[in-house]
C-alpha cells in the first residue's frame, strides 16, 4: 500500500480550528476540521468518518490543503462547459448587434436569435442553438430592451459634440461671475400629462394579453420640471399651458430651489418659449440650449418615464383637477426621493466619474 501523503506543517490543528470558527462556508469548515484531526495526528480513516467522505476524498483535500492553505479548501464554483465561441468571434458578433441588420441583406429589421445564429454559421461555420447564443449575449452584457424613438433628421455628431463642448462653456459661465461663486447643473423639461394614458407592461402569464383601463376622453394639463443630479434636488410646478408665461413662472421655481449664492446653467430644448423674448430669466440663471432633435441628452425625459411607468400611467382621470392632484403627488414623491433623482439624472459625460 502507498504511503500516505503528507500533510504540511506550517499551519497547527489550533490554526486550522481558528480559521473554522472565523469561516462562513460549511463545506470548507468541514474540510478544515477533518485537517485538523489529522494534524493532531488522527488517522485519515477517522477523519473520512468525521467527514461523512471517502479516504479518496479526504487525500484530495490534503493535497489541495498542500497546495493553497486553508484558502485551498474553499468551495470551489464547477468551471461549466468552455464557450463555442472565442474571444475574436465574440467580438465580430457584438459589432454585428451594434450596427444592427441590413434588411435587404439580412431579411429583417431587427435582430432575433435565430438570425444571429445563421449569421455565426454563415461567418464561422459554427452551429450554434438559440439558447446558447442567448446566453452567450446576456454574458458579453446584451440584453433584448425597447428602443426609445430618435429624430430621423438627427445629426449624428451633434450628441458628441455637445459633451465636448459643454464642460468648456461652463467654464466659461464661471469665470464671468465673482471669485467663488459654485455652478449647479440643472436640466429642464416638459411633459403633457391627460386622460389619454400610456399602457405600461404588467407581469402577466405566457400566451395570455393582460388588459389595463384606457380613457378616451383629452382633457389634460403640462407638468414642468427640472432636475439638479448632482445636489438632488428637482423644481416642478403644473400649467394648464406651455407657453412664455408658464416657463418664466417656472424660471422662477427653479431660482428659488438653487443653493443660496450659487449660480445654475439649465439645459433645456430649443422649443420656442424657451428662447421666447417675453421669457423673464432670474438673474441666478443661465440658459443652455441642447442641440435640436436630441432628447437623450436631457435626463428629465428619463424622469418622465419613470413617473409614467410607475405613478401616472394606468389610470382613468375623472377630471382637469384630477389630474393636477395626480402630477403633483407624483412630482413630489420624486422630490421626497433625492436618490432617485441622482440615480436617474447623473450622467458620467456632465459630472464626471
Amino acid at each position: 500500500m502507498a504511503a500516505a501523503i503528507g500533510v504540511r506543517t506550517d499551519y497547527t490543528s489550533s490554526d486550522l480550528r481558528g480559521f473554522a470558527r472565523r469561516c462562513s462556508d460549511p463545506d470548507q469548515v468541514r474540510r478544515l476540521l477533518a485537517l485538523a484531526l489529522i494534524v493532531d495526528g488522527g488517522r485519515r480513516s477517522d477523519a473520512a468518518r468525521f467527514a461523512g467522505v471517502t479516504l479518496q476524498i479526504v487525500r484530495d483535500w490534503v493535497l489541495r490543503f498542500n497546495e493553497g492553505g486553508p484558502d485551498g479548501l474553499a468551495t470551489r464554483k464547477a468551471p461549466g462547459r468552455a464557450s463555442i465561441l472565442n474571444d475574436e468571434q465574440r467580438a465580430r458578433l457584438a459589432e454585428q448587434v451594434e450596427a444592427g441588420p441590413i434588411p435587404a441583406a439580412h431579411g429583417v429589421v431587427r435582430w432575433r436569435l435565430a438570425d444571429l445564429a445563421q449569421w455565426v454559421w454563415d461567418e464561422f461555420a459554427l452551429s450554434v442553438t438559440r439558447h446558447t447564443l442567448g446566453r452567450e449575449l446576456r454574458a458579453m452584457g446584451y440584453r433584448k430592451l425597447s428602443a426609445r424613438p430618435r429624430h430621423h433628421g438627427q445629426k449624428p455628431d451633434d450628441i458628441v459634440d455637445f459633451k465636448k463642448t459643454s464642460p468648456p462653456v461652463w467654464s466659461k459661465i464661471k469665470r464671468k461671475l465673482p471669485r467663488g461663486t459654485p455652478i449647479e447643473l440643472w436640466w429642464q423639461d416638459e411633459a403633457r400629462i391627460g386622460q389619454q394614458t400610456k399602457l405600461t407592461r404588467r407581469w402577466a402569464r405566457r400566451g395570455t394579453r393582460p388588459s389595463a383601463p384606457k380613457d378616451q376622453r383629452r382633457s389634460s394639463a403640462w407638468l414642468f420640471g427640472a432636475i439638479c443630479p448632482a445636489g438632488g434636488k428637482a423644481a416642478g410646478i403644473v400649467m394648464p399651458k406651455c407657453n412664455s408665461e408658464a416657463m418664466s413662472m417656472h424660471l422662477e421655481e427653479i431660482a428659488f430651489h438653487i443653493a443660496p449664492g450659487a449660480h445654475a446653467v439649465l439645459l433645456l430644448d430649443q422649443a420656442g418659449w424657451h428662447g421666447s423674448a417675453e421669457l423673464v430669466i432670474p438673474s441666478n440663471i443661465t440658459l443652455m440650449p441642447l442641440p435640436p432633435r436630441c432628447p437623450e441628452l436631457n435626463p428629465v425625459e428619463n424622469v418622465w418615464q419613470f413617473m409614467r411607468d410607475n405613478w401616472l400611467s394606468n389610470r382613468i382621470y375623472q377630471s382637469y383637477d384630477d389630474i393636477v392632484d395626480h402630477c403633483c403627488f407624483a412630482w413630489n414623491k420624486l422630490v421626497d426621493q433625492p436618490w432617485r433623482i441622482m440615480s436617474i439624472g447623473l450622467r458620467r459625460w456632465a459630472h464626471g466619474s
